[in-house]
């Protein structure tokens, strides 16, 4: 492996891009268009909504002999978090014979392009799935596409495309990176921190301006806590989710950014028999796939969470930290009983959820500390959990709510009620006098009045940009009242 200094080294079709005297908040976007002049890739929204700038973004597998891919909205991911990855862009499907990838042969074929605008980045969706399922079901296409806004085609005839491009082979499906692995291994990052001869950890910056502003990226949970101890007021970056929008649109500059991808104790899930410890980097696609048998209501929200890209970069315990009020992975944990492991220099300490937000974007962290872990129990004996996410459009759109109800059933009476909610509150939110309500009760018990004045003693009345209170607080009190019916029903049929 070398190193080279306040430079951004990436792998691109085969050979090393080393990035120069960049920014440190230059987007992947700008730096494929206006550097490298790749401008297939297209920007529509800037803000990761649209997905017509999709890339496919590869890292060596654990074996390392082969890349593992993931679709990314290059419009709000930084460029220095690139360092030791691999980029496939919509000009790399074409192969030296100027053949075309099954999918773009497809499209042309099945008409699937108009305007052409949204297309490189369709495509590039759709490559991505088939490298780990060439046989994909209509749904499975349609949820690949979840994330690519398509104007003027619709979309039969893009998946019509994609289900013809699947009858050949597999391996006619996968892109051509056999070169590029040799070259992931010359440009890996280190795997261990720096050492002072004093034994101090040494954070090594992959971009430093003269002004002393970094973006690192460290290997170790410590090089994090150490980092974090020097410079408390350090923009943590996992997803770039969030960041990505503030440097768009708000034309943010933070002075440190400590990119946490490439930490992978942070990127690791743990489980005792009792609970999942999910590290702070660890995706949201992957803990929609870790959840989805346990908890399938909670697997349903996060499959609605944005989009493959968003959730292919996002993490669990950036959502929890970004404390949006209508943060969707919040109620389902809260009913859930889930905590975090916060840490400050060598300190830890385990906080539970509900415990977490001091208002509207507030928290309980301390400065220079962060979240290492979210910890999530696993079903208990009897256990019912339920979940639902109401919003105007039905994939990658905000919630008005977001209802979760965790009991467990003795005989036909509920014991250990949980009820959390996201848009009722500054922040999301446990419901007590509606637990309270439930708990010891039967569903016959309920009453839709008495769940009605709980949640109007729990909850301040507000109109929102995405739906009245008027609205708000029928649906809150209406997904209580079918949880818990369909509970009692299915208790009743067995």
């Amino acid at each position: 492996m070398t190193q080279v200094t306040n430079t951004v080294r990436f792998v691109l079709d085969g050979q090393i891009v080393e990035a120069q005297g960049v920014r440190r908040t230059t987007t992947v976007l700008d730096y494929l268009r206006e550097d490298l002049q790749r401008t297939g890739t297209k920007e529509g929204c800037a803000e990761g909504d649209c997905g017509a700038c999709v890339i496919m973004v590869g890292e060596l597998n654990a074996a390392g002999d082969a890349v593992d891919y993931k679709p990314v909205n290059s419009c709000i991911q930084l460029l220095p978090a690139l360092d030791g990855k691999s980029v496939k862009t919509v000009e790399s499907l074409k192969k030296a014979d100027g053949t075309l990838h099954p999918v773009q042969s497809a499209m042309v074929e099945c008409h699937g392009s108009q305007c052409g605008f949204c297309t490189p980045g369709i495509v590039m969706s759709l490559t991505n799935m088939v490298q780990t399922n060439p046989t994909p079901t209509r749904k499975d296409v349609a949820d690949a596409l979840s994330g690519n806004l398509c104007r003027c085609t619709g979309y039969i005839p893009i998946i019509d495309a994609t289900l013809k491009a699947c009858s050949q082979p597999a391996s006619e499906l996968k892109v051509d990176d056999q070169a590029d692995v040799p070259l992931l291994k010359e440009i890996r990052r280190p795997q261990h921190p720096t050492v002072s001869l004093d034994g101090d950890i040494i954070v090594q910056p992959v971009v430093r301006t003269r002004k002393g502003s970094e973006f690192v990226s460290p290997s170790t949970i410590e090089e994090v806590a150490t980092y974090l101890t020097t410079f408390p007021e350090t923009q943590l970056l996992a997803g770039s989710t969030e960041i990505g929008l503030q440097v768009n649109k708000q034309f943010s500059r933070p002075k440190h950014i400590c990119y946490l991808g490439n930490v992978k104790a942070l990127a690791t899930v743990t489980e005792d028999a009792s609970a999942w410890t999910i590290g702070a980097a660890v995706s949201l696609a992957t803990v929609e796939v870790l959840i989805a048998q346990a908890y399938p209501d909670f697997a349903e929200v996060l499959r609605r969470f944005g989009s493959p890209p968003i959730r292919s970069t996002a993490t669990l315990a950036g959502n929890i930290v970004n404390g949006s009020p209508i943060g969707d992975t919040m109620p389902c944990l809260l009913a859930l009983g889930a905590s975090l492991t916060l840490r400050k220099g060598k300190a830890t300490r385990s906080v539970m959820l509900e415990n977490f937000y001091t208002g509207m974007k507030q928290n309980v962290l301390q400065p220079s500390e962060f979240v290492e872990a979210v910890v999530l129990p696993k079903p208990s004996s009897n256990q019912i959990f339920r979940a639902h996410k109401i919003s105007k459009r039905f994939e990658q759109d905000i919630s008005a709510t977001c209802c979760a109800v965790s009991f467990t059933l003795n005989g036909d009476r509920m014991s250990g009620v949980k009820v959390a909610y996201n848009g009722l509150a500054p922040s999301p939110c446990r419901a007590p006098k509606i637990e309270a309500l439930l708990e010891g009760k039967t569903a016959v018990d309920v009453s839709a009045d008495a769940i009605d004045a709980a949640i109007a003693d729990s909850f301040t009345a507000r109109d929102g940009l995405r739906a009245t209170w008027a609205y708000r607080s029928l649906v809150a009190r209406n997904l209580v009242m079918q949880f818990v019916e369909e509970a009692a029903g299915a208790a009743q049929e067995a």
